[in-house]
């Protein structure tokens, strides 16, 4: 990330020790579309279930570290520095839910709160190491990207839901927009998990269920619902 060094990053990491202050910064990175819109208050208490006080008090705390540009009343963003941390937060978690996927067969719907702890361990070079042995990987198991050491984002192709697709066309799944765990096990069954092959075959115009095959697989219907959640691409 232009700006600012991964030295500067460590000065920042020491003074953010706090595991609710890491969450915090990867939170309203979350909300603002990747750090491109404010994130009010409200939104926080929102979702972190907690008094707007409680959020206020926190968001204090982190402007003073100048991890965010804070003004009471207004909507918050990240600082470069609070970005940059936030980032490296979704790096680790993203490679630590391959591991748990690809190495230790865990199911996608099972490891994200695995991630959720494992993502606080801020040792460089153990985050280094498994970068390394998982052979550097672009995205993770849901098709999120994986952030780059340095806080930049690999290239990904453009994606559409599923649900808009043409019928016909033959597409890859890339990822989904929802890691809801009911949501993941059905289309674990249903064989629509990123890199497969995917061919809308009908369409109800009535309420826009879909009639899809999957590679071999005889073909599945899914509501409109679950198939604006999945993500698709034309790299097949």
């Amino acid at each position: 990330m232009p700006g600012v060094s991964l030295q500067a990053l460590f000065i920042w990491r020491c003074s953010v020790a706090s595991l609710t202050e890491e969450n915090y910064l990867k939170l309203i990175y979350r909300l603002s579309g990747s750090g491109s819109q404010e994130v009010s208050t409200n939104a926080l208490a929102e979702q972190t279930g907690t008094r707007a006080a409680s959020v206020t008090d926190m968001l204090r705390k982190l402007s003073e570290k100048q991890l965010i540009h804070y003004q009471r009343y207004k909507g918050v963003t990240l600082t470069p520095q609070g970005r940059l941390l936030a980032l490296q937060v979704v790096r680790r978690h993203r490679l630590w839910e391959v591991f748990l996927v690809e190495k230790l067969g865990f199911g996608w719907d099972e490891v994200h709160p695995l991630a959720e702890e494992l993502e606080h361990i801020a040792s460089e070079e153990l985050v280094r190491r498994l970068d390394a042995f998982l052979g550097s990987p672009q995205a993770d198991p849901h098709g999120d990207p994986i952030p780059r050491a340095d806080g930049s984002l690999p290239p990904a192709p453009t994606q559409w839901p599923l649900s808009g697709w043409a019928t016909g066309r033959p597409a890859r799944v890339a990822g989904v927009l929802e890691d809801a765990p009911a949501l993941l096990q059905f289309l674990a069954r249903t064989g629509l998990t990123p890199g497969s092959v995917v061919v809308v075959e009908e369409r109800n115009d009535f309420d826009g269920s879909l009639l899809v095959s999957v590679g071999e697989q005889p073909g599945c219907f899914l509501s409109y619902r679950v198939a604006a959640h999945v993500l698709v691409d034309a790299s097949v």
